[in-house]
């Protein structure tokens, strides 16, 4: 028979992950941020803890900000792009909208623009819905900072998160069109469905081969694709899945996992799409994470 302490912490870990996974991008962290949690929290007197869960979060967030100002640092030495590692989610998590925003590798991006102090605030206020006294506990700061950081990260956000529409079937009509291209190798139909200026983001981590720059432009995306095809096109093969809450797809070369593919796309058109090949970044796909707002 399980202690009180070990029910509310187990009843309350996929909310934990998804807390400190939502600040650090980095599931290998947030798992590490969920230990530090329990170990805080096996020591506490309950009786003298008026609300159990904004109290375990308010652990969770403050063991969070201290590894993400470390994580910026190691970021500072990261060869080529950093991208957000991703997991495999189940469809409850689709199926809430703003709970899939924030995890969508595009609204990650813009969250790491933020300090760590402002993205924890626009993460407890904006997705989980703390009120500001619970945010305020969470940061060490009063309320009336809290407000005014809030403001400042909501206005950030807004000025950089991606500005088309884009619903989760104009993104799987935008994939599923992406896929027939490169499968049939129709380079006029692939060049079809990317934006003018869509960017490719490859994060190789230097484990592993991967463009050191943003990729920019429809005519250079439809040459490199191209090549690649000419090169890998016979062991090559995509599977659709679910990542961070939108679809994506994993890709296989000679039946092994070489990495994960996730896109925006807005009005029909690919804008971004984001490649994550650093095999360290791989290890939460063999299956489904869980992830909780409450």
């Amino acid at each position: 028979m399980t202690d009180p302490a070990t029910e509310t912490f187990v009843a309350h870990r996929a909310l934990l992950f998804t807390v400190a996974y939502e600040l650090l991008g980095s599931a290998a962290d947030a798992e590490d941020v969920v230990q530090e949690t329990w170990l805080k929290w096996s020591g506490v007197d309950l009786s003298a803890v008026r609300d159990q869960h904004a109290y375990l979060v308010t652990i969770a967030t403050r063991q969070a900000l201290g590894r993400l100002r470390a994580l910026g640092r190691r970021k500072e030495t990261y060869v080529g792009p950093w991208l957000p590692e991703p997991l495999l989610t189940t469809p409850d998590v689709a199926e809430d909208v703003e709970l899939a925003d924030s995890l969508s590798t595009a609204m990650l991006l813009v969250m790491e623009t933020l300090t760590p102090t402002e993205r924890a605030v626009f993460v407890l206020r904006e997705v989980f819905a703390f009120d500001y006294a619970e945010v305020a506990e969470a940061v060490g700061k009063n309320p009336a900072a809290v407000r005014q950081i809030a403001h400042r990260a909501r206005e950030h956000v807004a000025a950089r998160r991606p500005r088309g529409t884009s619903s989760r079937e104009q993104t799987r009509g935008a994939m599923a069109a992406f896929q027939r291209a490169i499968e049939t190798g129709d380079m006029q139909a692939l060049f079809d469905v990317l934006a003018p200026d869509v960017v490719l983001l490859a994060d190789g981590g230097g484990v592993v081969q991967a463009m050191p720059r943003p990729l920019v432009g429809a005519a250079k995306m439809v040459r490199f694709y191209a090549a690649v095809l000419r090169s890998f096109g016979p062991v090559m093969s995509m599977e659709p899945t679910e990542s961070n809450g939108w679809p994506a797809f994993l890709c296989y070369l000679e039946g092994e996992l070489d990495g994960i593919l996730t896109m925006h796309a807005e009005n029909g058109l690919i804008t971004e799409l984001y490649y994550v090949r650093n095999p360290e970044k791989l290890s939460r796909l063999a299956e489904e994470t869980p992830l909780r707002k409450r």
